[in-house]
């Protein structure tokens, strides 16, 4: 089985916001975005696709499977009491602890990493498990992709934003005897 993992394209936002889980718009030119992706994916037509419910990724996955099955566990950190909120607005207070164990520290009424790296391997085992074995598109957001990858690749969840994610990028994987290998060549 093959699978394409994607992260959406370009959010409108400015520069130094937080917007974890906030329901973005795209940029103006999102669909040229879209159209370079699909210059990534293989032209078929039957792919299963899954994605996170967020506007910035369902409209990407709409580009290829009118049926696109939505799955929270795919939406990217939920940053609670800091969703649209300037980055430098942040108290210190509330910033520090975050930041020193960002890892297993839960932003104020959020998640933390581990919370969302736990939901994200649930889904990446219901696709092992599953008897439906039709390649897929699964668009997502930095931080599921992120953590997927640092599992598979065994780099600890603190070491995990070496793994470059850009607007985007399609990360082509294989799954086969339910063992998943990353065919897209990755900078550490």
């Amino acid at each position: 089985m093959e699978i394409y993992l994607i992260r959406h394209t370009t959010p409108e936002v400015e520069k130094g916001i937080c917007y974890g889980q906030s329901d973005l718009d795209l940029v103006e030119n999102h669909l040229e975005e879209f159209k370079n992706i699909a210059l990534k994916i293989p032209k078929k037509t039957d792919f299963i696709v899954y994605s996170s419910p967020l506007k910035r990724c369902a409209l990407l996955a709409k580009t290829f499977n009118e049926l696109v099955v939505f799955d929270d566990r795919l939406k990217e950190l939920h940053f609670g009491d800091w969703e649209l909120k300037p980055w430098n607005d942040i108290s210190e207070k509330e910033l520090n602890p975050w930041m020193k164990d960002f890892v297993n520290t839960a932003v104020p009424n959020g998640e933390s990493y581990t919370q969302l790296a736990s939901r994200v391997h649930i889904f990446f085992e219901t696709i092992r498990a599953s008897k439906e074995k039709k390649d897929l598109i699964i668009v997502s957001h930095a931080g599921p992709i992120r953590a997927f990858l640092a599992q598979m690749l065994d780099i600890p969840l603190k070491d995990s934003f070496k793994i470059k994610i850009n607007y985007g990028d399609v990360f082509h994987l294989n799954l086969n005897n339910e063992t998943f290998k990353l065919i897209t060549e990755i900078d550490l």
